[in-house]
Order: structure tokens, then C-alpha cells, then sequence
């Protein structure tokens, strides 16, 4: 994911092939634990939302998003590998619990740079992330 500083990003991925991603309560708090330790320390999230087959971040890049690190021979910024650490160590947990094998998730996380699309994107996408749940009926307001 290529990011700019001080600009807002929607991340989301979803599980290989449309496969569930979340299968217990715990399942989503593992990974909002992780999350916090992994991702939360170079970005500012301004939206949310984990459902069983996919998830929704609103980031905003901060000075430390865009900073460099070296894995190997490859450099990327600290909110792409936060991600790439949080999903690779999650799909390891959820394979040995659930006796798979094999990617959990889509090859590619996505990051769409939201202020491009128009002047009202950002509150649009901000309000499409909480509304997904009751849109496909696992909740009934924003609140749950």
C-alpha cells in the first residue's frame, strides 16, 4: 500500500474466496488486540467496522505511517507492514484453530485514498463503514 502523509486511506480486505474470517467474539478481539500493538501506533483511525468475511479501516497517515522499514530487501511504510504483521499472524491463529490451511485472506490489502473521489467521499465513506452491519442485518443500529 502506497501511502501519503496527512491524507485519509479506506483499507479493507476480505477473506479468500468470500470465507469467513471471524468465526467467534474472541476471533474479533484477538484481532482488535493486535490491531492496537501492530497497526494503531502509525495511523489515526477515524472509522471501524470487522464483519465475518471482510473489514473496513478510515485511516488518516501520520508522519510516522509514511516512514520506511526494511524487511529483507524490501522497504515499505510502518501501516503496511503493521497490516502485513496483523494479518499474517492472525491467519496463522485462525488456521490452527479452525484446522485449515492456506491464505485466510485476499492476496492484496487495498488502500483507496478517499479525497480523491470528491468532497463528500470522506463522510460518505465514513458513514457506508458503520452502517455495513445493519445493512447486511447483524445489527439494527449503529451502536451494536
Amino acid at each position: 500500500m502506497k501511502l501519503e502523509q496527512h491524507k485519509l486511506y479506506h483499507i479493507y480486505n476480505q477473506g479468500n474466496n468470500k470465507e469467513k474470517i471471524f468465526y467467534s467474539s474472541e476471533n474479533y478481539l484477538y484481532y482488535l488486540r493486535k490491531f492496537r500493538q501492530l497497526v494503531l501506533p502509525h495511523c489515526d483511525v477515524l472509522a471501524y467496522c470487522l464483519m465475518p468475511n471482510h473489514f473496513h479501516f478510515l485511516i488518516n497517515s501520520n508522519k510516522n505511517s509514511v516512514e520506511l522499514v526494511q524487511i529483507g530487501g524490501i522497504f515499505m511504510n510502518k501501516v503496511t507492514n503493521g497490516f502485513r504483521l496483523l494479518l499474517s499472524d492472525y491467519a496463522q491463529k485462525i488456521n490452527e484453530q479452525q484446522k485449515r490451511s492456506g491464505a485466510l485472506f485476499r492476496p492484496k490489502t487495498k488502500a483507496k485514498l478517499v479525497e480523491t473521489q470528491s468532497e463528500f467521499y470522506p463522510s460518505v465513506c465514513f458513514h457506508y463503514i458503520h452502517q455495513n452491519p445493519i445493512k447486511v442485518n447483524l445489527a439494527t443500529k449503529i451502536e451494536q
